[in-house]
Order: structure tokens, then C-alpha cells, then sequence
């Protein structure tokens, strides 16, 4: 229901801005802001999606959490979007998005909702754990993921490339 009425009303919204700031400046200026605000978006998600993404990648390097960086990207990205988008709310909205401060607060609540449960997965096979790797039955350690996995050995197969085939007459050779 709360997107319905977003949805509904965001038009609604900025039809009637277009029309207070068309009035108070005129048309000329009024199309001027609403093409400034789409390059000017394009340029944010260029030039903030690159920065986004060397900072996730420098944090997954450093071994640290990419949850802040990849929010903040996608932050970034959601106000590149609202300032394409035309209107004077949308624009608003994008350029509030772009003060860090605001988008560290709208991240802290959006994670004091969350709740992040660990998976555990126990290893099957013949290698040996990793070092400081958990054991089967017993929990992880914080950013360790195990998974099962199977190895099948090449005496297993029938040793084509292909699967084998079956006796339907889409497979026969012609």
C-alpha cells in the first residue's frame, strides 16, 4: 500500500512543483534545471560508481566487511538515478542521497532492522580443512564459509566430453 500511494502521488508531487517553479522562473529555466539535474545524475553515476566500486574492491582486499562500501555505492547510484529522473522532488532527493552524512544515517537505520543469521555448511571429501578453518559440527568462525562439495573422479565418467546419450531417436546419428 505505501508504494501504491508513492507510486500515486510522486506525479502528482511533481506536476505541481513543475508548475510553482515553471511559474516563480519560468519555462526556459525551468527545462534548463530539470537537464541540468539529468547530466548532472549521469555524471554522479559515472564518476561515483567507479569511486564505489575501487572502495568495495579495497575493502574485499583488505579483508574487511564490504556491506558499508556496497551500501554507500548503491546509495550513490539510487541518487544518480533520482537526479535523471525529471522533476524537482526526485532531484531533491538525489542530491540529499549525495551528503554522506544522510546516507550514513538512512544506512544505520536501514541496519538496525536487519538481522544477519550464519550459514553453516559441513565439508564432505577427501581434503584436508584449511587452516583455522571450522570443523564439521562445530560453528564457524566470523567470514569463514565452507561448502560441501563433491570430487568426482575421471574413472567415474565415461571419459567423453559429452553425456551420454540415451536410445530416444533424437539422438541416434543420422
Amino acid at each position: 500500500m505505501p508504494l501504491l500511494l508513492l507510486l500515486v502521488s510522486l506525479p502528482l508531487i511533481e506536476i505541481a512543483l513543475f508548475v510553482q517553479i515553471g511559474g516563480a522562473i519560468g519555462l526556459w529555466p525551468t527545462l534548463a534545471l530539470v537537464i541540468a539535474s539529468s547530466l548532472g545524475g549521469m555524471a554522479v553515476m559515472r564518476r561515483q560508481g567507479t569511486q564505489a566500486l575501487m572502495r568495495l574492491s579495497e575493502s574485499m582486499e583488505r579483508g574487511g566487511d564490504p556491506a558499508g562500501p556496497l551500501a554507500h555505492g548503491a546509495l550513490v547510484m539510487i541518487a544518480g538515478i533520482l537526479l535523471i529522473i525529471p522533476g524537482f522532488f526526485t532531484s531533491a532527493c538525489g542530491i540529499l542521497l549525495l551528503i554522506p552524512p544522510i546516507r550514513r544515517w538512512l544506512i544505520g537505520r536501514g541496519a538496525s532492522g536487519m538481522t544477519v543469521r550464519a550459514a553453516r555448511f559441513r565439508r564432505a571429501g577427501p581434503m584436508p580443512p584449511r587452516p583455522g578453518a571450522s570443523r564439521p559440527g562445530r560453528p564457524g568462525q566470523p567470514g569463514t564459509i565452507d561448502a560441501e562439495y563433491e570430487v568426482i573422479e575421471e574413472h567415474e565418467t565415461d571419459g567423453g566430453d559429452h553425456p551420454r546419450r540415451g536410445a530416444s531417436g533424437w539422438t541416434r546419428p543420422h
